[in-house]
């Protein structure tokens, strides 16, 4: 038995958002330009270059970045 999916209203900076667009977020005392990969419900799937991904811990130029923790630049 499947449950229906509830639908949430998407909010107005949310619904503005666009592959390939380029955002700022700190993370590890570190800031980081990249590029948006994918739009989830609650953050972006961000494209990074390889020596920020290394300064920044993370393991591959992929990271997760919520809504609420980046700026379009």
């Amino acid at each position: 038995m499947a449950f229906p999916r509830k639908e949430k209203e998407v909010s107005d900076f949310v619904s503005e958002r666009k592959i390939d667009e380029k955002i700022s977020f700190v993370r590890n005392d570190h800031e980081v330009n990249g590029t948006i990969y994918k739009i989830l419900e609650n953050s972006v799937i961000v494209q990074i270059s390889s020596s920020d991904a290394e300064r920044i811990g993370a393991a591959s130029n992929l990271t997760v970045v919520s809504h609420k923790n980046y700026s379009v630049i």
